[in-house]
């Protein structure tokens, strides 16, 4: 074999590397075992490239080391590929359906944050302009007039064309809105009306499409957790709003935080039309395996109604639905007196100040983001345990209902801040389990239809929402306090418990 591999010169190592890679393999074990070359090669090592120095091998060997060395580098460049490839797959580890939830939650945080801002506000505009307790909540309500319309409208558009132009659409309509809201107020009462309700007709696809773009993104086991993450941001944006608007009034004037906050809506704009699409069949960033384990994941999917959206009666014509749209009236009416009154509440109550009463409201906000996401993950548990679809939802809406009205009653009795902001924060964590119950249940019983339901469960719930937020005004004016109205927010909740039960389902319907 020796007399084989010195026959081979450096004139003709061209030719001598072409011969068969058995014969390769067994000139380098045995030139190792001779210790021709000097340093051994390590393959697939971060060692530099050999240097001439390591392949000087004994005169009567010098072919044979070319050979080799020209063996080892090339398996190093297949191996650096192969290591290459390794590497780049690491980079994308992240799942692309975890990257559209996080943009989803920064979304809806914005959403919330953009209502907060005028709930704040209004305490010196009043203070500016001499309103009255009861013209409060017109203001307050204003932003509903919108909404109540454009729930059932953003509804059946985001089952139409999907959740990602209707989303884009919304945010960059009430952006606008958002940035108008200082000059109306400025201008007359009339314009500022107009401007909130405005707003309030843009943010009404914001839960719609959020709600669509989670049942298409993720399996069924993963789909409470993905809502939690959502209405998490969601959340948030009142801790934003609470926190950042009163320290910017006072520092910077009326206008600020409505330009900060459209501005941050146009930002997040021009990420979201490039990086997600409604469906994640046709994402180019999301991974084979990824959507399988999506696809896998759904018990059922959906059917395509063609653009078609069902009759009003038939819809209505079943428990189940009436169940949601209940649920969904109690949630937001005691949301929304929630959201909309306690700057005011404290500030009347127990006389802090502004900030005071913004750090206060803020607090209960941050929690609920927290117990939202907890409930979300207690709920795919139980389904991934066996628990059936309707046990899972009745046992989350019941602890989201039985928990506020329990808190509210309480509240009644509360002699400090401190003892106020516990049981709001009591009340509003528990009533993100609604989260994992009614919110999730209209995917349950009409995937077809999810979207459409939505808005006229929502568009029900608005009108709530609005009776609520200008009674609190009316009760406060006439009775002196807000005791009364929120003992019969607490009743609401324990009515609609009971009919919750009675009547909700986990199985499809439509």
């Amino acid at each position: 074999m020796l007399q084989h591999s010195s026959s081979c010169s450096l004139r003709n190592s061209q030719l001598c590397l072409a011969e068969s890679r058995k014969a390769q393999r067994l000139a380098c074990h045995h030139q190792s075992r001779n210790n021709i070359v000097a340093k051994p090669i390590k393959w697939g090592s971060n060692l530099p490239l050999l240097r001439t120095r390591d392949l000087e091998p004994k005169k009567e060997t010098r072919g044979l080391a070319v050979r080799c060395a020209a063996e080892g580098i090339e398996r190093r460049m297949v191996i650096g590929a192969a290591a290459a490839a390794a590497a780049g797959e690491t980079k994308v580890a992240v799942p692309e359906r975890l990257k559209v939830v996080a943009l989803v939650a920064c979304v809806m945080c914005l959403c919330n944050a953009d209502r907060v801002v005028m709930s704040v506000a209004i305490v010196p505009l009043a203070d500016k302009y001499g309103w009255s307790s009861s013209f409060l909540g017109v203001v307050q309500s204003s932003f509903l007039w919108g909404y109540i319309f454009s729930s059932v409208i953003g509804g059946a558009l985001v089952d139409k064309y999907g959740g990602k132009r209707v989303l884009a659409w919304g945010v960059a309509l009430w952006s606008l809105a958002t940035l108008l809201t200082p000059w109306a107020a400025n201008h007359s009462t009339a314009a500022l009306l107009a401007a909130r309700a405005f707003f309030g007709l843009a943010e009404g696809v914001a839960l719609p499409s959020m709600s669509i773009l989670t049942s298409r993104w993720f399996p069924t086991h993963e789909r409470a957790s993905a809502v939690g993450i959502s209405m998490a941001g969601f959340h948030l944006g009142n801790v934003v709003g609470l926190v950042l608007t009163p320290l910017m009034l006072s520092s910077t004037g009326i206008s600020s935080p409505f330009i900060l906050f459209s501005s941050i809506g146009l930002l997040w704009l021009s990420t979201w039309m490039h990086k997600v699409t409604s469906d994640p069949r046709d994402s180019p960033f999301v991974s084979k395996s990824e959507l399988r384990l999506i696809q896998a994941g759904k018990t059922e999917s959906p059917a395509g109604n063609g653009g078609k959206l069902p009759s009003l009666r038939f819809l209505l014509s079943k428990l189940p639905t009436w169940a949601i749209i209940v649920a969904n009236i109690t949630n937001n009416w005691g949301y929304f007196v929630l959201l909309s009154w306690m700057p005011v509440y404290f500030k009347t109550v127990f006389n802090v100040n502004l900030k005071q009463a913004a750090w206060f409201s803020a607090v209960p906000w941050g929690t609920m983001a927290v117990s939202g996401y907890i409930a979300g993950t207690a709920s795919d548990r139980l389904i991934k345990a066996g628990y059936s679809l309707t046990l899972v939802r009745k046992i989350m809406q019941s602890i989201g209902f039985m928990g506020p009205g329990i808190s509210l009653l309480c509240l009644n009795y509360a002699n400090s801040p401190a003892a106020a902001a516990m049981l709001i924060t009591a009340a509003l964590s528990l009533s993100s389990f609604s989260q994992a119950g009614f919110l999730l249940n209209m995917h349950d019983i009409a995937p077809q239809y999810a979207g459409f339901l939505h808005g006229i469960s929502n568009s029900a719930g608005t009108l709530a929402a609005i009776i609520s937020t200008i009674g609190t005004g009316y009760f406060v004016e006439r009775l002196g306090s807000f005791q009364a109205f929120l003992t019969v927010t607490a009743f609401l909740y324990f009515i609609s418990t009971i009919f919750w039960n009675l009547c909700a389902t986990g199985e499809r319907v439509f």
